[in-house]
């Protein structure tokens, strides 16, 4: 018998079917172009245009890690830039951003079964449906998934999350370590490991995912040990933007580490120029988070699959509430973790704030400073309301990390603990 339309939504099928068929819509509708003018499309507004850029020099020669230097690990360099080898005579902007358009598409759709089957893990069956239709709907990865990568490190942040609930700490060691290699980020999932699993386990974990971390790097390092260290370094030197720090320190710039032509040199002391240095010493606002994570760790109390994914979600919180710059589509990670610790309105909203924040900053406020002097520098009548957004917007990640801290210490309803809590 048909379902209907109602009965049918809570058809997972349906639901990727749709999923799918308005994303892939989407860049048909807008296709990725480069014009004399400029880019237009689906890509316009985002990183892709410099990827490609990047990714170009291997048609002059020129290899990552070899001959120029990423701020991020091996796998994003490497697939970009094999793409555009792969391409061959086809290879063209349009293409190029096709193929990293249709990899994002696959990860994307990854996070939202992940979305899902954690949900169903926490919840049951109705609940991580109705969690999935809710990031289905989100607007800042439908978007930011065609502008940059964050997709694939949400994909192996997610999917290492739900293997530690299914307590495959194995395959969930390798994950986080192949979310290191896209973005260090995944690495932050070692707080809820050490907190949730026993001493071996966690070294097991560690160890795990240390081996396969450093074979890759194993390679950069021994074609170009310089350009190789840059990319562990890079983050961590780089000056303070978009944040309350960058306002304190007096930089009103975004955090790019420059043009294409500056990774083909060898910089002292990465993404520095022109910028001021921290009033706030890196170190100790590093000092000041794990202060804040220690606390966070001995005082909590929830010890169920919904206190893990909140321990990894706070953790996530406090050290972005502590970096000394922000990229606006780091919300495409926060959003599946507060749906996930709080699947209600109160979710939904933090959903939304987190995406109008990420818009508002970034393409209504940035895209307007061409015209300043100097240009991308935030400045004139435009500077008020970007200072009220980082303002507006740590608020929000204090305000959502309390959330979540609320929920470590409460007891859950039936405190019992699985196997896999207790190895």
């Amino acid at each position: 018998m048909n379902k209907g339309i109602a009965g049918s939504l809570g058809d997972m099928r349906v639901l990727v079917m749709l999923y799918l068929s308005f994303r892939l819509l989407m860049l048909l509708a807008y296709q990725p172009v480069l014009t004399e003018h400029g880019e237009v499309g689906i890509g316009a507004g985002g990183d892709r245009l410099f990827h490609f850029r990047l990714a170009a020099l291997a048609g002059e020669g020129k290899l990552p890690f070899r001959d120029w230097w990423s701020e991020f690990p091996p796998i994003w360099p490497a697939i970009s830039t094999g793409v555009y080898l792969l391409l061959g005579d086809k290879v063209n902007y349009s293409n190029w951003s096709f193929v990293l358009g249709m990899l994002m598409l696959v990860f994307e759709t990854g996070n939202l079964l992940l979305v899902r089957g954690i949900g169903r893990l926490l919840y049951g069956e109705s609940s991580g449906t109705n969690l999935a239709w809710v990031y289905a709907i989100s607007i800042a990865p439908a978007i930011f998934m065609w502008w940059n990568f964050d997709s694939m490190m949400n994909f192996f942040f997610l999917i290492g999350i739900y293997y530690l609930i299914k307590g495959r700490d194995s395959q969930a060691a390798l994950a986080v370590a192949a979310g290191i290699l896209v973005k260090f980020v995944p690495a932050l999932v070692f707080g809820a490991v050490i907190r949730y699993r026993r001493p071996t386990t966690v070294i097991r974990f560690a160890t795990l995912s240390a081996i396969l971390v450093i074979l890759v790097y194993l390679p950069p390092f021994a074609i170009n040990q310089e350009l190789a260290s840059i990319s562990l370094r890079a983050q961590a030197e780089k000056s303070s933007s978009q944040t309350i720090w960058a306002l304190l320190d007096g930089n009103y710039s975004t955090g790019n580490f420059g043009t294409v032509e500056d990774r083909l040199k060898l910089p002292s002391k990465v993404g520095n120029e022109g910028r001021n240095g921290a009033r706030i010493a890196n170190g100790l606002r590093l000092a000041i988070a794990a202060g804040l994570g220690i606390v966070v760790f001995v005082t909590t109390k929830r010890y169920d699959d919904r206190g893990l994914v909140a321990f990894a979600g706070i953790t996530v919180l406090i050290f972005y509430l502590q970096a000394q710059a922000w990229s606006p589509q780091w919300v495409t990670l926060i959003i599946p973790l507060t749906l996930l610790a709080f699947p209600s309105v109160r979710g939904v909203l933090a959903t939304i704030a987190l995406s109008s924040l990420a818009f508002a900053e970034y393409p209504v406020l940035w895209s307007r400073t061409g015209d300043l002097d100097p240009p991308g520098q935030m400045g004139g009548e435009w500077f008020l309301p970007w200072a009220l957004i980082l303002l507006l917007r740590t608020g929000l990640l204090a305000g959502l990390a309390l959330a979540f801290y609320k929920v470590l210490r409460e007891h859950p309803a039936a405190p019992k603990m699985s196997k896999r809590q207790t190895q």
